[in-house]
């Protein structure tokens, strides 16, 4: 029999909140379904969702009241918290701002590297920084992410 390894995917919190954003741009509305699409499929058990701790930090520091409660839960039913090594980790989000991404970003997408997931999120200059070169995984758009994956 051959060993199946899942699919992982590190929706940002970015990415994460994007159900919560003013849904009167197209662009927000598309990446919503898209963001939508992936959950849905992570739900099926055929993507496995990542989260690290910089996700708690991030959500727990949202103003709105509401936001948070709703993405604590999706977390705790849909995510799983990868083995990290925080030290290294914590290095590699250092060479990742020294290279011009924000400490957020930087150790979103060195938990991502650790645990060898897709990167996917909904920030502009994370994604043109990235794509300059530098990161150790794939990382994209919500609607770049179900393409790639032929997500329906």
């Amino acid at each position: 029999m051959a060993n199946f390894e899942m699919k992982r995917v590190y929706l940002d919190v970015c990415a994460l909140c994007r159900p919560f954003d003013d849904q009167s741009q197209i662009r927000i509305r598309m990446e919503t379904d898209a963001v939508q699409l992936i959950l849905a499929h992570i739900r099926e058990g055929e993507i496995q969702l990542i989260i690290s701790p910089v996700h708690r930090v991030e959500i727990s520091a949202i103003a709105n009241t509401e936001e948070p409660i709703q993405l604590e839960t999706l977390l705790e039913h849909l995510a799983t918290s990868a083995d990290f090594d925080l030290t290294q980790g914590r290095a590699r989000a250092e060479e990742l701002v020294n290279q011009g991404l924000g400490p957020a970003d930087a150790a979103h997408i060195a938990f991502a590297e650790q645990a060898g997931a897709d990167s996917v999120t909904c920030d502009d200059r994370l994604l043109r920084r990235g794509q300059r070169g530098g990161l150790r995984v794939w990382s994209g758009t919500p609607m770049q992410y179900c393409e790639k994956e032929g997500l329906t």
